[in-house]
């Protein structure tokens, strides 16, 4: 998906604890595997390799805890691949950004949860299109071999192919199941994307070849993403109808259910209105009749620098969190909640150093972009996607009160074409388009059409094509 309104939250100290207090739907028996969020950090900033904290940070483990204790039972991370093999595909592991990533992935599956890889690439390496399939099994046979013994471990091959040859991406997926089981990783399942952003109201269109995928170990999933607005890109709060949730997805899945393969719901979200939320609960509850077929969903998206981005889930002051997290517990998996005692009841959290789930968290800064070919974008609709927090050994103050520091300045742009899952381009909470924009908050980008100017003191920042932001 594609990043787009990464704003700092005020600080959420006292708060962190606190679940949504909307009345609770009532539980239905889903027949899910799995049912959770994206937590984004890692991949944000166009800066590569970009400095921690500044450019791009780690999910906030602590955050991810009082998710994990609300029932969430799988996270999706995505992180890019020019900052953990920055001299090549083939090339060997950053020793830092390794281990920042095993970190984050290791306090998801040591709470019980499962944990997904996310290359969120777009099917490009520094800018181009990855045409290597060989590169690409060994960028995969060395990644996996890292995360081999780890059960919970998911590995996406790719974030949202797009504009491409459907044979090369049919070949890259195969590439990556091969060099995932090469590395011995033999026990995961392997996620698998497709062309047009992986759009699930396109996959027959455009993605029917990848039925031709093998792996010995029988454990593929499609992973498909699909947002509810005219175009499909995720830029928006609004959604067609209160119906478009189930009409989306209704052709993929006869696709699934035609070839007797399985699916996921990798990227979704819905603006904070009544239409899209009972677009939102129609589209849980249509793949759940469907669960022979659908193992799961996750939300677009969590993490510490989104502040007031209209799809964030963060907790507790994500703008969707109290509104959606009640309607996605109706969905969530029986028994799959933490498997340990939660202790995130501060607002302060580390990055780095996580050992126990319950007692750290990666450091949160703010700041999110990505390239024309590595920007992110929703699935359904050629658009772009989002960013994580920074690992620290110290306590972490809260994103709204550390800024990050020496970053380049551009100019506000609010000319593109195309727009980007994930990006979405909401309206302004707090400024209107003849003011100025506050600290934190947007300030250009594709389709923006708020303020340009920041408030005195600070600059608007270029953090990727559809996000600009006031440091």
């Amino acid at each position: 998906m594609r990043i787009c309104n990464l704003i700092i939250a005020a600080s959420a100290a006292g708060l962190v604890n606190a679940l949504p207090r909307r009345e609770m739907a009532k539980k239905r028996s889903s027949g899910f595997t799995w049912v959770g969020v994206n937590e984004s950090g890692a991949e944000f900033g166009s800066s590569i390799p970009g400095t921690l904290g500044t450019d791009y940070t780690w999910p906030d483990t602590s955050k991810i805890q009082i998710l994990r204790d609300a029932g969430m039972d799988i996270f999706r991370v995505p992180f890019l691949m020019e900052r953990l093999v920055p001299s090549s595909m083939a090339g060997t592991p950053d020793a830092t950004y390794l281990s920042d990533l095993k970190k984050t992935v290791e306090f998801i599956t040591d709470s019980g949860a499962y944990a997904i890889l996310d290359p969120h690439n777009y099917g490009r390496y520094s800018g181009s299109i990855i045409s290597s399939t060989s590169d690409f099994q060994t960028f995969w046979k060395t990644v996996a071999s890292e995360f081999a013994s780890n059960d919970k471990v998911i590995f996406d091959t790719n974030n949202e192919y797009h504009d491409m040859d459907q044979t090369l991406v049919l070949n890259l997926n195969q590439a990556a199941i091969n060099g995932i089981r090469a590395a011995g990783a033999t026990t995961q399942y392997i996620f698998v994307e497709g062309n047009h952003y992986s759009g699930a109201w396109t996959w027959t269109d455009n993605n029917d070849n990848l039925k031709g995928l093998t792996d010995p170990q029988d454990k593929i999933v499609f992973e498909m993403h699909q947002y509810l607005d005219s175009d499909g890109s995720g830029t928006s709060e609004t959604c067609v109808s209160s119906t478009i949730g189930q009409e989306r997805v209704e052709s993929a899945t006869q696709w699934l259910k035609e070839n007797s393969l399985k699916g996921f719901l990798g990227e979704f979200a819905g603006g904070v209105n009544s239409q899209c939320e009972t677009a939102v609960d129609g589209l849980l509850s249509y793949m759940s009749e469907n669960s022979d077929v659908w193992l799961g969903a996750e939300w677009w998206a969590a993490g510490p620098w989104w502040g007031s981005y209209m799809y964030s889930l963060e907790p507790t002051s994500g703008p969707a969190y109290s509104t959606y997290l009640p309607i996605l517990q109706k969905y969530f998996v029986s028994g799959t909640g933490s498997s340990s005692p939660s202790s995130a009841s501060t607002s302060t959290a580390t990055t780095t150093s996580v050992t126990k789930p319950t007692t750290t968290a990666p450091t949160q800064v703010q700041v999110v972009d990505t390239s024309s070919s590595t920007a992110p974008t929703p699935s359904s609709a050629p658009a772009t996607e989002a960013p994580a927090p920074a690992p620290t050994t110290t306590q972490a103050a809260q994103p709204s009160s550390v800024a990050p520091t020496t970053l380049v300045t551009a100019a506000a742009s609010t000319s593109a074409s195309a727009t980007a899952p994930g990006c979405a381009a909401s309206k302004p909470t707090s400024s209107s388009a003849s003011d100025v924009a506050k600290h934190w908050y947007q300030c250009g980008g594709i389709n923006w059409t708020g303020p340009t100017t920041c408030e005195s003191g600070y600059t608007c920042v270029k953090q990727n094509p559809y996000f600009y932001q006031c440091v």
